[in-house]
């Protein structure tokens, strides 16, 4: 299906030309220039400016070979990546992701969704994304020290606190944000706030890991109070996931009076209809980095199903997808519907494929998209940022309001955004227009050049 405006059309064209076999990017670069028709009726000039022509395209690419040496001696050789997108409103900021299904196009979709996502928070950070196709599932701590020491020999040229500041994503925690750190400080010997979500001795932020999965729930309180005067307190929650992001959506909806009932991995999923008991999880996850499937033997009145698709079938009221992209699809959405679900809000990126979007739009299902319901966590790392140029730390407490004052402002962003050019309460589109108009606003008075 073509687009209304030509323009528009031209533009994707392109994209497609000099992107092929990139599935996930030109999926992601469809969504936000549907979301612009509307803008270039109201604002026509914008096609003349060509800003939504640079917009789609980085404005560098770096790719690296990353060798290092396993526990047995031998060498592994894997890719690595950095996309810097956009720096029209600050340094480009965006995590580091390692797992196999890492390629090309997962990191542009991901660096391009960051700039519309770093934009909608408020703080001056562009967007970017980066990572390798390194599996840290099954490596030892010295096998990921290596490997994370020869990724950052390469990808310290590319970076600075004024520059570009990554931080963690899927592979990417603690543990490997500090051998990237320490190796960053050996080369270039400085203490710099380069990398965010590092830990609490040397320059971390309090609230930092929950803060994806928080401010998921903050979004989604939010979304609920003003589109649908509810709440989640009583409210049935379904998410997929059990890393860091499901984890603390877990612990915040359970705290604002919710039930959340599944949860999942790679392997499967849990179903425990007495209330997910987090503690249970964290110890499995987040201590021995065991399978969810160990939950049912801590509590043998959950059930637990091998393959990820079916926890979309449990019946709930809310559903937070928080594993990774494209993972809801147009026959999850029909269940979720049929089941009565009245709010979803994305904690992963992109989680939802666009045929699932349009059929919880057609059923007035309210649906927070990725780039505004998790950008908790790249918000949070933005106030790492401001604490490191500051040399000063805020309690918990504090990270925790400023995070939900953000949150709440990027629902009113994007929602406002939505009734300004046509479709209320459409937040996909208010979303990627809130976050558009910025940014461009920025390269219109940069200039042609930049």
């Amino acid at each position: 299906m073509g687009f209304k405006n030509s323009y528009l059309q031209g533009v994707y064209d392109t994209v497609q030309r000099r992107n092929p076999g990139e599935p996930e990017f030109l999926q992601a670069v469809r969504e936000v220039l549907e979301s612009f028709e509307p803008v270039l009726e109201k604002r026509p000039q914008l096609a003349d400016t060509g800003i939504i022509d640079r917009i789609v395209e980085p404005e560098r690419f770096v790719t690296f070979r990353v060798s290092w040496v396993d526990d047995s001696g031998k060498v592994q050789v894997n890719r690595g990546y950095r996309v810097q997108f956009n720096s029209a409103i600050g340094p480009y900021k965006g995590g580091l992701r390692l797992h196999p299904s890492v390629n090309s196009s997962v990191i542009k979709f991901l660096g391009f969704e960051q700039v519309f996502k770093n934009s909608l928070t408020g703080l001056p950070m562009g967007g970017a994304k980066g990572g390798s196709d390194f599996d840290p599932k099954g490596k030892s701590d010295g096998e990921i020290m290596r490997f994370c020491q020869s990724f950052m020999t390469e990808l310290y040229r590319h970076i600075g606190p004024d520059t570009d500041v990554p931080a963690g994503d899927i592979g990417v925690g603690a543990r490997e944000i500090g051998y990237l750190f320490g190796q960053y400080k050996r080369i270039t010997n400085s203490f710099v706030g380069v990398l965010t979500g590092k830990g609490l001795t040397y320059g971390g932020s309090l609230a930092r890991t929950e803060a994806t999965g928080f401010g998921l729930c903050y979004f989604t309180k939010e979304m609920l109070a003003v589109m649908k005067q509810d709440s989640l307190a009583g409210k049935t929650v379904v998410i997929s996931g059990s890393g860091n992001v499901a984890i603390y959506a877990c612990q915040k909806a359970t705290e604002m009076g919710a039930k959340v009932v599944a949860m999942s991995d790679s392997n499967g999923y849990i179903h425990d209809p007495d209330g997910i008991q987090l503690k249970v999880v964290k110890e499995i996850k987040e201590v021995r980095r065991g399978r969810i499937k160990e939950y049912v033997d801590a509590v043998p009145t959950a059930s637990y199903t091998e393959g990820c698709r079916g926890i979309w079938g449990i019946p709930c009221d809310v559903a937070l997808p928080c594993a990774t992209q494209n993972e809801l699809d147009g026959a999850d959405a029909d269940k979720l519907i049929a089941n009565g679900v009245i709010a979803v809000a994305e904690g992963a990126n992109m989680p939802s494929t666009p045929e699932a979007i349009a059929k919880f739009r057609q059923a007035g299902v309210l649906f927070g998209p990725a780039k505004a319901a998790n950008a908790g966590g790249v918000a949070t790392s933005g106030l790492e940022m401001c604490q490191n140029s500051m040399r000063y730390s805020w309690t918990f407490a504090e990270v925790d309001e400023k995070l939900r004052d953000i949150m709440v402002g990027i629902f009113h962003s994007a929602y406002n955004a939505s009734q300004e050019f046509g479709d209320a309460g459409n937040l996909v589109l208010g979303a990627n227009v809130a976050g558009f108009l910025k940014v461009a606003d920025a390269m219109k008075w940069q200039g042609v050049a930049y």
